[in-house]
């Protein structure tokens, strides 16, 4: 069954706005979208419509919204046991990751997102578009031959589902390829890769098939054909709109990407017009996401202008600066690598330590998080290092309420389901454990109050959009957070601890107010 038949009686609303989509109408894709997710009870269909939804917010350049879509589409799939959706969930989260500048996080999702869409077992059409996203993700991260391998295995499936090849083309992950090798000083590398793409072009004009091509796709064939004559190697070439780089950027959708490089051709083509003063003027007024084609292409253009201008001592120094904008990537991957790699040691040093405490519980059974005594250990070895942090207590609003009306059991499914939540919410490296009853601790390594308020912000909007109707009709569930700095030095822990709990327990607003923090 794929996995669009799952969604019942929105698969036909769901495959409409999908089409608009791939005819970069993404703005009326996205009111569809949220149509379906404030209407439908189906979790399926609310599932595909918020995972749609944040690929159309990426295709329009809304980063505003980012956060709160990835967070919303991650709730929405946590309970369904579809790889798929997971693998292609975790792919478009990469892309919102990468244009908020969170590499680590961009990275995790890659790796998770890979090996969610290796493991369907019926792979289909849908797949094939996950495959294609992970596929962008990993070129604008610059990880071009992965990138290579992903569009490869997305235009495979989509062939045998039925997908017209040109439909993942996907001339934007060579381009990048392209002009990643010309901010690294490979200009010959460049042309090559540019004269293919524009051969693939040829061979779908040749085809007929040209008409068919995604209008994200015409963008990414414009540019190409524009940046190769900016570099002084134009082909000839029939005058027919296909071939025209103008004409192709003018007719690339409505997406954020697009308008990038609409503007940036509009520089390359006064570059190859001999109209470099004018390219110069076009740049100053530029205003381009650096992610859209690399930092550096904004650089590397006005290197280009300023050459054609004869100002070859700007041209040099904008060379330069290309350059160092193309290197400062690779040195941020190299650093989460780095990162990478110390977690896993930090992860095996914690088995080891778990080993050497075995036999003694230091987990929660309910909720399976941390418990108390694990927490004294943790603070203490925090404390005797000398390390800052910033605790927090959640407490959850409306406990004794929903123990009273719906009985334990529900009250046990409750703790659980907020465990999750809270967990879920946590940055890299956070501590989470159940304190007792219906109260959870986070500790916060190397947090600042300011930090601490933004985590806080996170945990409640995060409670309030679970669906806790299912589970406690007719009940609601908020929770209360307050922080505190943790105070103190040398190897006592529970001082230090109970003072922190106690001041952040004070700090706590009581249910409907805002929340508050306290040094």
């Amino acid at each position: 069954m794929s996995w669009l038949d799952r969604v019942g009686d929105r698969a036909e609303e769901l495959r409409h706005a999908r089409d608009l989509m791939e005819s970069s109408r993404s703005a009326e894709a996205c009111l569809i979208f949220e149509r379906v997710v404030n209407t439908t009870d189906d979790p399926y269909s609310r599932a595909e419509a918020l995972l749609q939804r944040l690929s159309a917010i990426l295709n329009l350049g809304r980063t505003a919204e980012y956060t709160r879509a990835v967070e919303r589409a991650f709730d929405a799939a946590r309970d369904l046991p579809e790889p798929y959706l997971h693998g292609h969930l975790h792919a478009l989260a990469a892309l919102a990751a990468h244009n908020q500048g969170a590499l680590d996080r961009c990275v995790t999702h890659l790796v998770r997102g890979a090996r969610a869409l290796g493991s369907v077992d019926d792979p289909d059409r849908q797949t094939a578009w996950g495959w294609h996203d992970l596929a962008m993700a990993y070129s604008y991260l610059s990880f071009h031959g992965y990138a290579l391998g992903a569009i490869e295995r997305a235009r495979r499936l989509g062939v045998a589902a039925g997908i017209p090849e040109e439909t993942f083309a996907a001339p934007g992950i060579r381009l990048r390829n392209a002009v990643a090798l010309d901010h690294h000083g490979d200009s010959d590398g460049c042309l090559r890769v540019l004269r293919d793409v524009g051969g693939d072009l040829e061979r779908f004009v040749t085809a007929g098939t040209a008409s068919r091509l995604r209008p994200s796709s015409r963008a990414a064939y414009g540019y190409a054909l524009a940046r190769q004559a900016a570099l002084g190697a134009a082909p000839d070439r029939p005058a027919v709109p296909e071939f025209d780089p103008g004409w192709l950027l003018g007719n690339g959708g409505d997406s954020a990407r697009t308008r990038d490089m609409r503007q940036l051709g509009g520089a390359c083509l006064a570059i190859a017009g001999g109209r470099s003063a004018e390219a110069l003027a076009r740049l100053e007024t530029v205003h381009v996401s650096a992610e859209t084609l690399g930092a550096a292409e904004h650089a590397r253009l006005s290197s280009l202008a300023y050459a054609g201008v004869g100002d070859h001592a700007a041209a040099h120094r904008a060379d330069r600066y290309a350059f160092r904008l193309a290197t400062q990537r690779n040195d941020r991957l190299r650093d989460v690598y780095v990162d990478g790699i110390a977690a896993r040691i930090e992860h095996e040093e914690m088995r080891r330590e778990a080993a050497r405490y075995e036999g003694e519980a230091l987990t929660d059974p309910l909720t399976g998080l941390p418990n108390r005594r694990r927490l004294e250990r943790y603070v203490a070895a925090m404390v005797s290092r000398g390390e800052r942090a910033v605790l927090g207590v959640c407490d959850i609003d409306g406990f004794r309420a929903v123990n009273d009306r719906h009985g334990h059991r529900c009250g046990d499914l409750v703790l659980q389901r907020i465990a999750g939540v809270i967990n879920r919410v946590m940055r890299r490296g956070d501590f989470v454990a159940r304190y007792g009853g219906d109260e959870f601790v986070v500790v916060l390594p190397g947090a600042g109050m300011s930090e601490a308020a933004e985590v806080g912000r996170r945990i409640r909007a995060a409670v309030a959009a679970e669906e806790w109707e299912t589970l406690i009709p007719g009940s609601s569930v908020g929770v209360s957070v307050g922080f505190a700095e943790m105070q103190g030095s040398g190897v006592g822990r529970q001082d230090v601890l109970g003072a922190a709990v106690a001041r952040a327990d004070r700090a706590r607003p009581r249910a409907g107010t805002d929340s508050s923090a306290q040094r």
